[in-house]
């Protein structure tokens, strides 16, 4: 069998896989341009999802299963794999540690004035008068109470914070004091101190935040964006911040990336713009590829469940 990768993953991975699987042949590359004549005729294909074009399905006469070693599959050609019958998954839920420390961090980094100190820092000011605040009985609403939105309630609980979290269904998760249906948004934001967007790009989720949103928020609230940017009308935040509709906006993913040079986030006193780094970590790869490993060994055998199957149609 065939495997073809062409996703640029370290040598200690691929070494142990070759090793393990060593009756299968492996062909690892640096990008698509290298690896789209190896995936002609492919078994599996490893992709990180964002160089996947519709002619290299029809072309990829073999291929059984595509591995995306990431959870973001915006720009996956899925009818053509739907019409193939391709198998699919991903790396869904590695981003969870690293994503939640970030969240910890942006709300530590508005409670105890951050940008406040680093500012008198620059200027060499010694000054006490910057009020500071505690996470300690907060309350904090996560919309999108997946892996990464359990993995921040987990750490935020061990904070001593109060967890709301809004999902399709409410429910039960064992670290949400609390979970509602999105009906239930309007109220879950009135009691809110922090508010997380953890949503996917669907249909469904554009614009999920716009005005009607901040103005149900506390004027101390803090919004923070670790999901995708279109789940946030951009223009309504600064609006929104400008009339005091809330206090603060950390905002980690844009409609548009890179963010232009020019866009008003970057100078706004009111907005912490990081380049969609919430979800590095030296244990990504590690991490993704444990869930291939695993899912190897089931498609190798034909027993067990597969880690994260995708429905193609769906598209999640």
């Amino acid at each position: 069998m065939k495997i073809v990768s062409s996703g640029n993953i370290h040598l200690d991975i691929t070494l142990n896989l070759e090793k393990r699987f060593n009756e299968h042949d492996f062909c690892w590359h640096e990008n698509m341009s290298q690896a789209e004549a190896d995936l002609k005729d492919a078994d599996v294909f490893i992709t990180y999802g964002e160089d996947m074009e519709p002619h290299h399905i029809e072309t990829a006469s073999r291929l059984k299963w595509i591995m995306i070693v990431s959870a973001g599959m915006d720009e996956m050609p899925f009818q053509e794999v739907a019409a193939k019958n391709i198998l699919v998954t991903n790396a869904k839920g590695i981003h969870a540690v690293p994503m939640a420390e970030y969240s910890m961090h942006m709300m530590l980094h508005t409670a105890r004035k951050t940008p406040v100190v680093q500012a008198q820092e620059k200027e060499h000011r010694w000054s006490r008068e910057p009020v500071m605040n505690e996470l300690y009985g907060a309350s904090l609403l996560i919309a999108g109470a997946g892996a990464i939105g359990s993995r921040t309630a987990e750490l935020a609980k061990a904070f001593g914070m109060h967890v709301t979290g809004i999902n399709r269904s409410g429910g039960e998760s064992p670290y949400f004091d609390r979970l509602l249906d999105v009906s239930r948004l309007p109220e879950a934001l009135e009691d809110a101190d922090y508010v997380i967007s953890i949503l996917p790009k669907t249909e469904e989720t554009t614009n999920f935040f716009s005005m009607d949103q901040f103005r149900q928020m506390k004027q101390s609230g803090v919004f923070i964006n670790i999901g995708r940017g279109n789940a946030v009308h951009e223009q309504d935040i600064i609006t929104a911040l400008d009339e005091g509709e809330f206090s603060h906006a950390c905002l980690d993913v844009f409609n548009e990336e890179p963010l232009p040079e020019d866009h008003p986030f970057w100078a706004h006193p009111s907005i912490t713009v990081t380049p969609h780094l919430s979800g590095i970590s030296p244990m990504y790869q590690p991490r993704a590829m444990e869930i291939f490993e695993k899912n190897l060994t089931v498609f190798l055998s034909g027993k067990g469940e597969y880690i994260n199957q995708v429905d193609p149609v769906r598209g999640y």
